[in-house]
């Protein structure tokens, strides 16, 4: 995906709030800039987004994203005031200790039709994002006009995030993590199971888990008035 997906969420917050969008390299505008595309790791993405911060900001970030924030504000604490992940998690896929996630064959699965058909791929992919909500058509078409807006990354491009998305652990990072953490869930979450919530609670007791109800894994576009009003609320000490 690209940054286009937090537009229809702009329209609902105050003019104190001046977002700034980053898209990740080879997403969006840098899909066509062929530096960007060389991504291959976690941390790739996080030098990129911290280029892109002049200044202490609540960092919000969406699934992938999310772990991008989370290492952002553990390597680069004085750009982070607080941290709002989204339909996030430290580890996406499962492990022996690790329950609350996909299997990791969800992953492979996605990179294996990449090389096949990259077109029925994303719709399958999009059709994830909202299995078992109430909003499903609503999101899919918001997605889908955000691809449209900026355009579909390479399949290079996407396979990195996948990788990324299978391989990073970020569960020992949360000890490091020194800003105020708000983390939101779906409840309907097919991706990020809300299984996550209690998880969270005990590894970081200090955080602000919020269960959404009914959401999938793009609240912002489904609960848009709920999402901005959360931003709000969480940016009001740093509004310009």
């Amino acid at each position: 995906m690209n940054s286009a997906v937090w537009k229809p969420c702009e329209a609902l917050m105050p003019d104190s709030i001046t977002p700034v969008y980053v898209d990740l390299p080879g997403h969006g505008e840098n899909a066509l800039h062929e530096s960007p595309q060389t991504a291959s790791k976690l941390d790739d993405y996080v030098e990129y987004v911290a280029s892109k911060i002049q200044r202490p900001a609540l960092v919000v970030g969406w699934s992938l994203g999310g772990l991008v924030a989370l290492r952002l504000a553990e390597r680069y604490p004085d750009k982070v005031s607080r941290l709002l992940l989204v339909a996030s998690s430290p580890r996406f896929v499962q492990a022996s200790d690790w329950t609350c996630a996909v299997e990791a064959d969800v992953f492979d699965q996605f990179a294996s039709m990449l090389q096949k058909d990259v077109a029925a791929t994303i719709r399958r992919f999009l059709a994830l994002q909202v299995r078992g909500t109430s909003a499903s058509m609503k999101t899919v078409k918001q997605l889908q006009q955000a691809l449209s807006d900026r355009g579909t990354p390479a399949i290079t491009t996407m396979i990195n995030g996948l990788n990324i998305l299978s391989s990073s652990d970020l569960r020992s990072s949360l000890n490091n993590i020194q800003v105020p953490v708000n983390w939101l869930l779906g409840d309907r979450d097919a991706i990020v199971p809300v299984e996550l919530a209690p998880v969270l609670r005990d590894l970081l007791p200090q955080a602000d888990i919020q269960v959404l109800e009914g959401a999938g894994h793009a609240p912002f576009i489904s609960h848009p008035e709920v999402f901005a009003q959360l931003i709000d609320n969480l940016a009001l000490p740093y509004s310009s």
